[in-house]
């Protein structure tokens, strides 16, 4: 294979708070021992990205969901360039007990958080240390790709955490329907069956036209009675598994008072609080409480081949795509909320 040809200087966007993006320019990296150059070809927009939008992410160029190939390699590497891959989110060491255990989302000694501490994937070229890349196949375009991240990594990792504590998950409510909830329910049903109902509550009526797309029972959380239409489909009792992709109290209050016998509540969305009463809501009815954080590394494997069987399925979420220069258009649009994923192509 020819070289591929590598210019010295790139133009990578950032935020500078309020809402607006600009660009610089920046020399382009050269990787060192075990580290590869990724050409970013997609990156999806993500909820986090909101904290940078609105105040500024200094010089640091953001983007954390990175499909793309690589065009140089240090040594010590493995990985030639050509390949194409994502980019996992977070730099684990691989030694630690975590680590080791196979736990990577929960590192003791995490060296970077890609798109917040180093550079991401919103510019032409990232650095990355080859640990954190993971082929794909070559005919998966990249815009594609990115749903093995933040979509299906997330809300699988959340699902399995829930057959943790519930083999037997038959009902399911996810309060939040933004590309989080919506990645949730496309995973549940790859994962656990397209019979298994999933209620998914939100205000936006776009996204919850989506989840209604995607196979979920939308319910409108300003509008409609939740209790009421679990009751009428014959879940007065309450469901099995709850997940919380909004991060609200409130949501997350909705959740523990519709599990049932056995329920497990899975907090994926950050903030807000759960509030309970230890032995009415956990003790008597053996609840279960759990927190999930990103997914670990090695279900990506898993979630490549679930993605092979499912793409057109799971490629719905995505409904936007924008050239980097638009990336102030695909801001405004991603946090304006009237869409599911939105992914740009730098």
């Amino acid at each position: 294979m020819q070289p591929i040809a590598i210019p010295a200087q790139m133009l990578s966007p950032v935020f500078t708070g309020n809402g607006e993006v600009a660009y610089v320019t920046k020399d382009v990296p050269r990787p060192g021992p075990g580290q590869l150059l990724i050409r970013s070809k997609a990156n999806a927009l993500c909820g986090s990205d909101k904290g940078y939008y609105l105040n500024g992410s200094g010089q640091h160029t953001p983007g954390h969901e990175i499909a793309g190939f690589v065009v140089d390699a240090g040594p010590n590497t493995n990985a030639k360039p050509g390949t194409p891959g994502v980019v996992f989110l977070m730099d684990f060491c691989g030694q630690c007990r975590s680590c080791k255990l196979g736990y990577t989302n929960q590192c003791f000694n995490k060296r970077a958080d890609m798109g917040f501490s180093h550079d991401g994937g919103y510019g032409e070229y990232v650095l990355i240390n080859e640990n954190i890349f993971f082929p794909i196949d070559a005919d998966l375009s990249f815009s594609d790709a990115t749903l093995l991240l933040d979509i299906m990594g997330t809300g699988g990792h959340a699902t399995r955490r829930a057959t943790l504590a519930r083999e037997d998950i038959e009902s399911v409510l996810i309060t939040g329907a933004g590309p989080i909830g919506l990645g949730i329910l496309g995973m549940v049903k790859i994962m656990l069956g397209q019979d298994v109902p999933v209620y998914v509550t939100d205000m936006n009526e776009y996204r919850l036209a989506l989840a209604k797309k995607l196979g979920g029972i939308p319910v409108h959380a300003g509008s409609e009675d939740l209790a009421a239409r679990l009751a009428a489909d014959g879940f007065a009792d309450g469901v099995d598994a709850a997940f919380d992709s909004s991060g609200q109290t409130s949501a997350r209050q909705l959740c523990v008072q519709r599990l049932g016998k056995r329920g497990v509540l899975v907090c994926v969305g950050h903030g807000g609080e759960v509030l309970l009463d230890v032995s009415s809501n956990l003790i008597a009815p053996e609840r279960t409480v759990l927190g999930s954080e990103y997914f670990t590394y090695g279900e990506l494997e898993a979630n490549a081949a679930y993605l092979r069987q499912h793409r057109e399925y799971l490629s719905q979420i995505i409904t936007h795509r924008f050239p980097a220069s638009q990336l102030q258009e695909a801001s405004e649009l991603f946090f304006g909320g009237q869409c599911g994923k939105v992914v740009v192509e730098p």
